[in-house]
């Protein structure tokens, strides 16, 4: 089952470009909806959203419609697993999974989560804490990238998010794996003058694809489908909506 949707879906920006002028910002959620079968919920890792807010938006969404739920920054950059957050967390997810549309967690961890043996325990940890939660993690430093450690992810039942990003130093290359039954993929864009130095974090993914960079990943994500339960691709080249188009332009290819 192929999902396809964009990291994000109420930015400011958006407004005139992909929802069109009249349309109330509390209607947002259904016109996306409409278009695409999946969304990463990515304001759950700034703060957790009262149950009230998450079972309003479930409504908007119609049959068959997944999310994506990416983990809280205190579990996934402060990492301090004993203050309560990873309970919250867990039950903030209930609505999801009541409704059938929890597609996963996506835990995001930063560059400086090095590819060591107390990581490696932390990794361990969330899985436990996560329970039957289907978990797919994205590291952003290469020292990860070797076979052992997707052995490890696969011993453990964790996904690995395959990414496309600059081709930076210690940056993830864009590696096409399958650790889990979920296949999960995120397009950040390649605005490689911006990723490390930028004045707001939007400009780091202000980026359009081309065609022909898009074309790479078809093979890639026909494999990754044909491999997984699931398949999850996500864009996350949000400024003014590119993200939006970087979707529409796979599901073109794809189909």
């Amino acid at each position: 089952m192929l999902y396809l949707g964009t990291s994000g879906f109420s930015y400011s920006d958006w407004a005139d470009n992909f929802y069109p002028r009249g349309i109330q910002r509390r209607d947002w959620l259904s016109f996306y909806a409409r278009e695409f079968n999946a969304l990463e919920l990515n304001s759950t890792y700034y703060a957790i959203p009262k149950l009230s807010i998450l079972e309003s938006m479930i409504r908007k969404t119609g049959e068959g419609f997944v999310f994506s739920i990416k983990a809280n920054q205190e579990i996934t950059h402060q990492r301090h697993p004993d203050n309560g957050v990873f309970e919250a967390f867990v039950s903030m997810l209930q609505p999801f999974v009541d409704s059938g549309k929890l597609g996963c967690v996506l835990a995001q961890f930063p560059f400086s989560f090095g590819a060591n043996h107390q990581n490696a325990g932390y990794l361990k940890l969330f899985r436990e804490k996560l329970k039957d939660v289907p978990v797919v993690v994205e590291f952003r430093n290469a020292q990860w990238l070797k076979p052992e450690m997707f052995d490890w992810l696969r011993k453990h039942n964790l996904g690995f998010c395959c990414v496309d990003e600059p081709q930076l130093p210690n940056l993830l290359p864009p590696v096409a794996e399958v650790t889990s039954n979920i296949a999960y993929v995120r397009f950040h864009g390649r605005n490689a003058a911006k990723w490390w130095q930028h004045e707001h974090a939007y400009e780091r993914y202000d980026y359009t694809y081309s065609a022909e960079e898009l074309k790479e990943w078809v093979p890639r994500i026909t494999r990754l489908n044909g491999l997984a339960q699931k398949t999850f691709v996500f864009a996350n080249n949000h400024w003014r909506s590119q993200s939006a188009s970087t979707i529409r332009q796979l599901r073109m290819m794809l189909d």
